[in-house]
């Protein structure tokens, strides 16, 4: 077994590492982890794209070879995926995969159902203990995570089967959920039955009495072009998670603050599986953090840079069609960071692409405009004289009129870069890495120690960037310039 696994080793050493998803809450990551440290220590190189958001996202991801593998539930495939039209059964589901070049591993021995839940204390004194008594109660504040509320198997076919149109409903992150639960913010939430919180918070799970849920057994599913001692490695883990492991699985991260990668490596240690876990320091992890993001704002703000001058250089130089200019960016600008990240995704997958694609959308607004404001405030007696003394237009504007708007553009590439700083945190959410991937963490885990090892990075980041700009003025902007401005 030895020999093999070494032979494995170097024939995959060099090689393009598989690649584990995983969704954006704790159970989803910590079945990651399983996964790839599982992997590792058959000698496979592994990369964990940890919390990539929710089902459609990694699904996507998985077809388009973005990703190998992810944890999945049988519930979801068949109602989610499939639209109802393939049952929660493993065959039925291994027949349907194959379909789409993928696999299904054999269950890892647990259910993760969806259901309803509410503070005990509530219950009782309503008397709730089933999904159907709140018709009954139509002033109770439901609030339910937002892939819930947009699932096939979630609160539209579950309001449909129990009569529960017409409810308050508001949309709320799952982790964030628990915590408006005790605070009395919400009254039901939508729950993971595995949840740790359940017991911690002292909560009733409302029975699913017209049995609206199916069955959510947990699995992998991966692309069939999977090396088959990969596939073996994770039909391994098949049978090895009973619902009480799980839930204490669960519990170790969340409540007793184990990360995700320690809670994985020491129950396969306890099965047997050693020396997998690879977790980098809080100096080694801040380091990666950094990098990624530099990576993010650097590539996306020197692409703006080289369209954006242009462009209000254009903008400046023909009015009407500038207008057109001015208004596409400005419409841009006005796309909510989220929802550009999830259009480029379908065009250019998961990681730092579609990142950079959208960081790169948002800054061409500032630097275009304040290109085309700083060309059309130069005194016209300025440009008329460049035309008596003979010099063509473009050796006029190189000359003289870039000179000239110097400051106006270098203040929309400090703006363009101090807004990508803070907005490539949201790159974290499909796998791009950056500060946002310890502010993730800490608020799905409850830490604020988390949230700051991104955000205070980012902020000295902010503070890092307009000093290096208002440096840069002092070397790329005419002295003359700068005073005048100043004086006025």
């Amino acid at each position: 077994m030895r020999l093999a696994l070494i032979l494995v080793a170097l024939l995959t050493s060099g090689a393009t590492p598989l690649r584990v998803g995983s969704k954006s809450f704790t159970e989803a990551v910590i079945l990651g982890e399983l996964a790839s440290q599982s992997l590792r220590a058959d000698g496979f190189p592994v990369e964990h794209r940890r919390q990539l958001g929710g089902t459609r996202v990694l699904w996507s991801a998985l077809l388009a070879g973005q990703l190998d593998v992810y944890a999945e539930y049988t519930g979801t495939l068949s109602q989610e995926i499939f639209g109802g039209k393939v049952k929660a059964d493993v065959e039925a589901l291994r027949t349907a995969l194959q379909a789409q070049h993928l696999g299904i591993s054999t269950p890892l021995g647990f259910e993760n159902t969806y259901a309803l839940g509410m503070l005990r204390a509530r219950a009782a004194a309503l008397g709730l203990s089933k999904i159907s008594g709140l018709a009954t109660h139509p002033e109770l504040e439901l609030s339910f995570s937002n892939e819930f509320l947009d699932r096939q198997d979630g609160w539209p076919a579950l309001a449909r089967a129990y009569g529960l149109k017409g409810m308050k409903v508001r949309g709320l992150d799952h982790d964030l959920a628990y915590r408006a639960l005790e605070s009395g913010a919400v009254a039901v939430t939508d729950l993971y039955s595995t949840d740790a919180e359940i017991r911690a918070y002292d909560l009733t799970v409302l029975e699913d009495d017209r049995r609206f849920f199916p069955d959510y057994r947990a699995v992998f599913i991966y692309r069939d072009d999977l090396p088959a001692e990969a596939i073996a490695r994770l039909n391994a883990l098949g049978g090895t998670l009973s619902q009480t492991v799980m839930v204490a699985l669960n519990a170790s991260v969340k409540l007793e603050h184990q990360t995700e990668s320690q809670a994985a490596a020491a129950h396969l240690a306890r099965s047997g599986v050693h020396g997998a876990s690879r977790e980098r320091g809080l100096f080694g992890q801040l380091l990666k953090n950094t990098a990624d993001h530099l990576f993010l704002v650097g590539t996306s703000l020197v692409a703006a840079i080289a369209v954006a001058i242009p462009l209000g250089v254009f903008a400046a130089r023909r009015r009407r069609l500038g207008v057109v200019v001015m208004g596409v960016t400005g419409i841009l600008q006005t796309v909510p960071s989220l929802a550009l990240l999830v259009f480029m995704i379908p065009l250019l997958g998961i990681g730092a692409r579609p990142a950079i694609a959208a960081l790169f959308l948002y800054s061409l607004l500032p630097i275009v405009r304040n290109t085309h404001a700083g060309l059309t405030g130069i005194p016209g007696e300025l440009t008329e004289s460049a035309e008596v003394l003979g010099l063509r237009p473009w050796t006029s504007l190189w000359r003289v009129e870039l000179p000239l708007a110097s400051r106006s553009i270098l203040a929309g590439i400090k703006t363009a870069a101090v807004i990508n700083v803070g907005t490539a945190t949201l790159g974290a959410l499909i796998g791009a890495g950056g500060y946002g991937q310890p502010i993730l963490t800490g608020i799905r885990l409850n830490r604020i120690d988390l949230i700051l090892q991104g955000a205070i990075p980012s902020a000295v980041l902010a503070l890092a960037v307009q000093g290096l700009f208002a440096a840069s003025e002092r070397v790329l902007v005419s002295p003359g310039l700068r005073t005048t401005r100043e004086s006025s």
